[in-house]
């Protein structure tokens, strides 16, 4: 028994000095001052997004943490509250896997509130599955939903300028392909889950880009950015067979959330980023994407065709 004690705690003392060696933690940035400012951050009930939230928070922004589950929703407005001494940090609900939800979001919120000054579309999904719209879940959490989120949102964002929308990609998007043709269908393949995951985070790079391209003059800028492996609840889809594997891995070797969100903070904040809009940042700094992911032929089919599939244009 003490050979076994003293084994285990070996390994949990090699496990830690793996995890502090190995991770490579973006260090936390000085911010401005947000109040009188307004933000919206998707997918806000926990993880990066709750860390976003809160980070906003801390710098005195009046924060919609806008996600589908109003009991956790509630709860992390509440601690949000509580830890930042923010009054202002509210929940709203926000279903990204129904366009109807989408919709009703957008009305509430344009109803309650004057002003919008950053939209965080940081809410994710990495699952199998069709949502009521008939698409692709994966996709329409990713994509669809938000980009429908930020079509409604526009004309407020304009109005409060100057403004930022902030979407969260992924390096992931390395590996997507688009076919315009056939988007928010699962695509072929032995790996659909995850094939459709890179194929929904190349989109979210070419969404920046042509919304970037559209606002040019507007005062309003977008951003796209990979916040890391992360280790959230985005991969709680995972096979059962696969998480006793991933668990140790993502614990050495992921990011915790508030980690994850320090470039989604950035480029929220930092100021004189301006002139990169539509650009792709990772670790706080900006780098290029994929090629295909710069390709502003794709980025406007894609818009076009996201047009037509959220029912904005015939």
């Amino acid at each position: 028994m003490g050979w076994a004690l003293l084994g285990a705690g070996l390994l949990l003392a090699l496990g830690v000095l793996l995890r502090h060696r190995l991770r490579a933690p973006v260090q936390p940035r000085s911010r401005p001052d947000l109040r009188g400012r307004t933000a919206i951050v998707t997918g806000g009930s926990g993880g990066i997004g709750e860390a976003t939230a809160r980070g906003l928070a801390r710098c005195g922004a009046r924060v919609v943490l806008a996600a589908r589950c109003a009991r956790r929703g509630e709860a992390a407005a509440r601690r949000i509250r509580t830890e930042t001494g923010n009054p202002e940090v509210l929940f709203m609900p926000l279903d990204l896997a129904s366009l109807r939800s989408v919709r009703a979001f957008a009305s509430s919120f344009l109803r309650q509130e004057p002003h919008l000054h950053l939209l965080v579309n940081n809410a994710g999904v990495s699952a199998g599955g069709t949502t009521e719209d008939g698409f692709s879940l994966t996709f329409q959490v990713n994509h669809l939903g938000h980009f429908l989120l930020t079509q409604l949102l526009l004309e407020r964002l304009q109005r409060s300028a100057p403004s930022r929308v902030v979407i969260v990609a992924s390096s992931a998007h390395r590996a997507g392909r688009l076919n315009p043709a056939a988007l928010g269908r699962p695509p072929p393949g032995p790996l659909p889950t995850f094939q459709g995951y890179c194929d929904s985070k190349l989109a979210n790079v070419l969404h920046a880009r042509e919304l970037a391209t559209r606002l040019q003059g507007t005062q309003v800028t977008a951003y796209a950015v990979h916040p890391g492996f992360v280790n959230t609840e985005l991969f709680r889809h995972l096979p059962l067979w696969l998480k006793p594997l991933f668990v140790p891995l993502a614990w050495l070797f992921f990011r915790d959330a508030a980690e994850g969100a320090e470039t989604s903070l950035f480029c929220a904040t930092q100021e004189g980023l301006e002139r990169f809009s539509g650009r792709y940042f990772a670790d706080c700094r900006l780098q290029e994407p994929w090629p295909h992911a710069r390709d502003d032929a794709v980025a406007r089919e894609l818009w076009e065709a996201s047009e037509r599939l959220v029912g904005l244009v015939p």
